[in-house]
């Protein structure tokens, strides 16, 4: 059966799912500036330019590593690696063919996909949301129950905010006994570390380490897939006329990637240090080392472990076209390939 018609003849439950917004821009700090990072010049190479979804964090280690060690040089890529301010940014500029690759949100994809961006998702890499409810471990929080009376900063449209009340309910928590305090990326983190808040909902591989490392203090983290609840995130995507004109470019860009994060993978270390200067707005190398080593628990799921990073399941784009239907973040009766084209799925 192929991928398209398993994804068909696929039926996902996914528990008490109801909320609405327009997402998205990815969870990341707040503020960023344009930053690249050359690959060497290979005579025969085609020039590609990467947007990220924002500036350079922990995430992000792969791409560097890739470059520092040859990676994409041998897969015939001059890679250049731009900063990104959002995964919807990210999404406009790859469909308007300003540049060949993005490395964006899944939903946010998927929302500017509906809107008439004529781009496709070509791998989704961080394929566990990084989505959690962050606090003080000293905060007496230890459980989602813990979080009735408190005060949780989000913002409004992204991802983990849109699918919070999903996440209250799948834990059996009433919405209205958690009070939600709206605030832009910036204000959620100093909020937290004022003790404005009890905690702030986010991506876990991307703030927790950060407010760790500025506050002295230890992060417990609250994830949504631990009550079950989960949906594709952060991936590679490129426009429908650079998949078109050109296939061969676009499958060895996903197979230099896949190499890539499985390399930075092996020895995070290494990983990271391939980021050294890279951009003056990156966080200190503990907290990206932090932020990367979080990040290879969101590589897979139950039905992709042992596969090539990049690799991704029928059940698993199922799952996530359901949650974010139910949610009212993609229209309804859509299927993994109107998103997904699986044309480029790396080998192991």
């Amino acid at each position: 059966m192929s991928f398209r018609s398993s994804v068909r003849s696929t039926t996902v439950t996914v528990a008490a799912l109801s909320a609405t917004a327009l997402l998205l821009a990815a969870c990341a700090p707040s503020t960023s500036s344009g930053t690249e990072a050359e690959s060497p010049a290979a005579a025969d190479a085609t020039d590609v330019t990467l947007m990220l979804n924002w500036y350079p964090y922990g995430e992000h280690a792969p791409f560097y590593y890739g470059l520092e060690e040859g990676i994409f040089a041998d897969h015939g890529i001059n890679l250049t690696i731009e900063a990104g301010q959002g995964s919807t940014k990210t999404a406009q500029a790859v469909g308007a063919d300003q540049v060949q690759f993005g490395w964006a949100d899944t939903p946010a994809v998927l929302a500017n996909i509906d809107k008439g961006v004529t781009i496709k998702s070509v791998g989704v890499f961080l394929q566990t949301t990084p989505s959690s409810v962050q606090v003080f471990a000293d905060s007496g929080v230890k459980e989602p129950a813990d979080l009735a009376g408190k005060t949780i900063a989000v913002s409004a449209g992204d991802a983990p905010t849109t699918t919070f009340p999903l996440y209250l309910e799948a834990a059996g928590v009433p919405e209205d006994a958690v009070t939600q305090q709206n605030l832009d990326p910036a204000g959620k983190i100093s909020a937290m570390l004022t003790d404005k808040v009890d905690g702030l909902i986010g991506f876990a591989h991307d703030q927790g380490p950060t407010i760790a490392a500025k506050s002295g203090r230890d992060i417990t983290y609250l994830r949504y897939s631990d009550v079950g609840l989960n949906f594709y995130s952060n991936g590679l995507i490129a426009s429908d006329d650079t998949i078109s004109s050109d296939p061969e470019l676009v499958k060895e860009m996903v197979a230099a990637t896949s190499e890539a994060y499985a390399a930075a993978a092996e020895d995070p270390d290494a990983a990271v240090a391939a980021m050294e200067g890279k951009d003056p707005q990156m966080p200190a190398a503990d907290v990206l080392t932090e932020q990367w080593k979080q990040t290879i628990d969101l590589l897979h799921t139950d039905a992709t472990e042992g596969e090539a990073p990049g690799v991704n399941s029928p059940d698993d784009w199922a799952a996530t076209l359901d949650v974010l239907s139910s949610s009212g973040l993609v229209a309804e009766g859509t299927t993994a390939e109107d998103y997904f084209d699986d044309s480029f799925a790396p080998a192991n």
